[in-house]
């Protein structure tokens, strides 16, 4: 809370700076915009340039037009008249005694660090008020307040305390305001009978603001009615944290937050695990192209947000995204078995219900699969699709353009080997390169030129990273048989080419190498003396 004091407030120095306050019956409502601060600010600031004595001072503001000169109030004085109620954008001329007195004569220029700016406002019937609080903030600026002390200790516990404790007296300061702005509004809201009414038009970082005020003061009618604001308006962009963390801290104050928190947090005991569970099901067993497509992009993405922020695989159900796995092989395996047989109408091919369904089957894998390695945990899929060897003979009996899809999932699966993503045994990595690298091979050429997101040289360096890690008997089985095809097929066929030199290293040189280094080490071991 603001440092408070309990004074006098001081004449020296000072410059007191009028605002233009519209007032309704009920009492205060439109501050001092932050505009008028920052021109109060400016227009208070000594200037360079010196100006005539007897020049009057320029002013834009209409309730500056009010003030007289001291030496016209002497002959003619102008009794203040009295304040009207008619209308909420009714202005009031300030008291003569708070209006700026220009000196008859050429006086010292004043030392800016001496200058105290300060802002007159009043709240309410000027009149009647009995009390004068200030509000200091930094560089001297501060805001002088004309108020009633029955109205700040009714809607104010913070008000009701120092008025109680502290000797009668007609200023009370609260020092360092670091929002003097919003504490003008706060306690002019005291005045207010509909305060939801006067927060409708504002922002909600604005509400959040007078929500932080009102909670130093304790002024809880104004917190409440800042809540069902806040409850109703929607929040846009950072506006969310920002609401949480500031609800968050009124929970102990019995104020009934949780209808704000509830757009953030739910009370039913239903797992996230079940509801991505349904929206996994519904994606993949979508059957219209362009929604499809756009809620995968978007699923994948914040599954990718996820991972960031959570740090290993128990954030989600990695049992339910296998359960989508097997369920789509189990279907992709019945379509393949359909299409193959004899009596099959391969007339239409990709056109075919068969053939649909072969490729929304083979997209949905290959979209599993990138969740899976996005999360690291995609070693099971591995093995579930090196396994797949009646699926694998199949896929030679269908059209190229009705089975190419799952040649990608077969190239996203090198991919990920040869990036570390995936880290199946031996065996497993065996198994894939001869149960899928020839059906790979034999739709090279349709992927290259008909699949826009298939990208050769990552595809071919995961194979050639695939490969190099079996041992150097099995490397060169596999490199060998890809020669064959590479020389028959060329560009037709994936390039491995650095994988050959590697292995080509491994097996002709690299032997020779370390022969040459165990004959240099044993002629230059010291002969040990009989």
């Amino acid at each position: 809370m603001a440092d408070f004091k309990v004074g006098r407030v001081e004449q020296a120095h000072t410059k007191i700076r009028n605002v233009p306050i519209a007032v309704t019956p009920e009492g205060f409502w439109c501050c001092p915009s932050p505009a008028v601060f920052q021109k109060t600010l400016k227009n208070q600031t000594p200037q360079t340039k010196q100006r005539h004595p007897s020049s009057p001072l320029p002013s834009k503001s209409p309730i500056q037009k009010c003030q007289q000169n001291p030496t016209s109030e002497r002959k003619s004085p102008a009794p203040t008249p009295p304040r009207s109620t008619n209308g909420p954008n009714e202005q009031r001329c300030p008291a003569p005694e708070t209006a700026i007195s220009g000196p008859t004569e050429r006086q010292p220029k004043p030392v800016v660090e001496n200058v105290q700016r300060k802002i007159s406002v009043g709240f309410g019937d000027l009149e009647t008020s009995d009390l004068k609080v200030v509000l200091s903030g930094k560089e001297g600026f501060s805001v002088r307040m004309s108020v009633h002390k029955n109205i700040l200790a009714e809607h104010g516990s913070f008000f009701a305390e120092k008025l109680s404790t502290q000797s009668p007296s007609p200023f009370l300061e609260i020092r360092d305001c670091e929002d003097m702005e919003i504490y003008v509004e706060t306690i002019g809201l005291m005045y207010c009978k509909e305060m939801k009414l006067r927060l409708i038009k504002q922002s909600v970082p604005r509400v959040l603001r007078v929500l932080k005020v009102a909670e130093l003061l304790g002024f809880h009618a104004c917190m409440k009615s800042c809540l069902e604001y806040l409850e109703a308006v929607p929040w846009v962009g950072e506006e969310e944290e920002n609401v949480v963390s500031s609800v968050l801290r009124l929970r102990s104050d019995g104020l009934g937050v949780s209808p704000v928190l509830k757009r953030v947090s739910s009370e039913v005991s239903n797992p996230p695990n079940d509801t991505l569970a349904h929206i996994m099901d519904l994606v993949l067993k979508s059957n219209e192209e362009r929604g499809r497509r756009e809620m995968k992009t978007l699923v994948l993405k914040l599954l990718r947000e996820n991972s960031l922020l959570v740090n290993g695989s128990g954030d989600i159900c990695i049992k339910s995204l296998y359960n989508s796995c097997r369920s789509c092989l189990d279907s992709l395996l019945c379509q393949f078995r359909q299409a193959a047989e004899p009596d099959s109408d391969k007339s239409l091919e990709n056109t075919t219900p068969v053939a649909r369904q072969i490729s929304l089957e083979a997209d949905n894998l290959l979209w599993l699969l990138e969740i899976l390695a996005d999360r690291q945990v995609a070693d099971e899929f591995v093995v579930m699709w090196a396994g797949q060897q009646e699926l694998a003979m199949l896929h030679l009996k269908l059209p190229i353009v009705s089975r190419h899809l799952v040649s990608c999932i077969t190239a996203r699966i090198f991919v990920g080997i040869g990036r570390g993503e995936m880290l199946p045994s031996k065996d497993t990595r065996q198994l894939l390169l001869n149960v899928w690298l020839q059906p790979l091979i034999d739709d090279y050429s349709w992927l290259q030129h008909g699949c826009r997101s298939f990208d050769r040289k990552v595809v071919e360096e995961g194979i050639g990273r695939t490969i190099l890690t079996l041992p150097l008997e099995e490397q060169q089985s596999i490199l060998l048989s890809w020669l064959g095809s590479f020389l028959k097929a060329g560009h037709n066929c994936p390039n491995l080419q650095r994988a050959f030199e590697v292995w080509w290293r491994r097996t002709f040189i690299r032997p020779y190498v370390e022969q040459h280094q165990g004959i240099l080490q044993s002629d230059n071991t010291p002969m040990t003396p009989r």
